[in-house]
């Protein structure tokens, strides 16, 4: 917090610098060409430099500040300059101040319409920040007894959403999280984008099973990309990828009141599992061979979770995208992204309990200042921390009936952790 307070003070105190500087830079225009004027007569031929100050203003600072300058500037070119000397006559000072207030009306009907383009593309990025926020929704700090952080990267300059996907909900399975890449990255793949994360908030709900969230997330990729080849017109030079270069990334993980973990991966890097106070706290988490992306081939008709251990007190579960391990520096290496994670949970073993935003601030940081602030590929983070408390009660019970899935002995009518 304390860095982030020391950035946000420095970019104020940058931007007050830059204002103060292009407020005085018109004033400062003048009174070098009229000081120019009367230590170096020229005969008045150097005033016309002046009709360039009104303009910097209306660039600057603005169409009052340009009205005052131009006015300033139009009577400073009537001033008879070198009167001893073989000056301009009163037609060449008319003339100069006519060709000042000709630059004042043009720069004041710029500045103008400048204002209003600036207006309304602040407009409109409010509504695009505000429609991806929904698409790509922050995450709460807890859902069950999960502490939560998580981070996005576009390589798309100015947006916020773009070909990674995560998010995370507390169901009554327990804790369900999918991360994701789609084919491509920035704005052109929002769309499977909003396929993917619809589909999964509401199987993650309906499904009992983790392979039926898998299997009504192709399904929804498949029914996504057959109505974007409708809506595809044949004249738009082939903008579209055809359907079959389409396909996505996937890893869903589900962690169960009691901590154990299982995942179905479809070609995606496997997380990192992260132990505060740990000799080697940071170690790859791959219990088998991932299958295929989605969209590629059909997924296989046995697809089970693998079972990936048990997530305990004071340990973190750290999920990625590829272009964290891909993004490289001027000199071409690629990022490391495990001794970043190592360094960084060093860095915060000292805390009470996990920091995930810790970690996950001081990952992004590292990764921006090692691609130069560069990215060609999208980047996404979310880490999940156990830590120890107990379960949130927000989250429903299943449904009656219906043994609980984790096999603990809960039956429906019992109390369960999370109800």
């Amino acid at each position: 917090m304390i860095r982030a307070w020391a950035r946000a003070g420095a970019r104020d105190g940058a931007s007050r610098a830059r204002r103060g500087l292009v407020l005085v830079l018109p004033g400062l225009w003048v009174l070098g060409v009229v000081t120019w004027e009367l230590c170096e007569p020229t005969g008045g031929r150097l005033l016309q430099l002046l009709a360039a100050a009104p303009a910097i203003a209306c660039a600057g600072t603005g169409r009052r500040q340009c009205v005052l300058l131009g006015g300033v500037c139009a009577l400073a070119a009537l001033v008879p300059f070198g009167a001893g000397h073989a000056g301009p006559g009163p037609g060449t000072r008319v003339m100069t101040c006519g060709a000042v207030l000709a630059v004042v009306g043009a720069s004041y009907l710029t500045a103008g319409r400048r204002k209003r383009l600036l207006r309304e593309l602040e407009r409109t990025r409010e509504v695009a920040t505000a429609a991806q926020r929904v698409l790509l929704r922050p995450l709460p700090p807890r859902i069950g007894g999960l502490v939560l952080a998580a981070d996005h990267l576009s390589a798309s300059e100015g947006a916020v959403v773009g070909g990674d996907l995560y998010e995370v909900v507390g169901t009554r399975y327990g804790v369900r999280a999918v991360i994701g890449d789609v084919r491509g990255h920035g704005l052109t793949a929002i769309g499977t984008v909003g396929a993917m994360l619809g589909s999964f908030r509401e199987a993650a709900h309906d499904e009992p099973e983790l392979a039926g969230v898998l299997r009504r997330l192709e399904r929804a990729h498949q029914r996504h990309l057959g109505e974007r080849a409708r809506r595809t017109d044949p004249a738009d030079g082939g903008a579209a990828s055809p359907a079959g270069e389409e396909f996505v990334t996937l890893l869903l993980v589900q962690i169960a009141p009691d901590g154990s973990m299982t995942a179905l991966n479809c070609g995606h890097p496997w997380p990192y599992r992260l132990v505060w106070r740990a000799v080697d706290p940071v170690a790859p988490l791959a219990p088998g061979e991932p299958m295929p992306p989605l969209g590629l081939f059909p997924l296989p008709v046995d697809a089970a979770p693998m079972r990936c251990g048990r997530l305990r007190p004071g340990e973190g579960l750290f999920l990625h995208t590829d272009g964290a391990v891909e993004a490289r520096d001027r000199a071409g290496e690629f990022f490391p992204l495990a001794q970043r994670l190592y360094r960084s949970v060093a860095t915060t073993a000292g805390t009470p309990g996990p920091a995930p935003a810790g970690v996950v601030d001081d990952v992004r940081e590292a990764l921006l200042r090692h691609a130069g602030g560069r990215l060609s590929d999208d980047v996404a983070f979310v880490l999940l921390c156990a830590d120890g408390t107990d379960h949130d009660p927000a989250v429903p019970p299943p449904a009656t009936g219906v043994p609980a899935p984790w096999g603990t002995g809960f039956t429906t009518g019992a109390r369960t952790p999370y109800g």
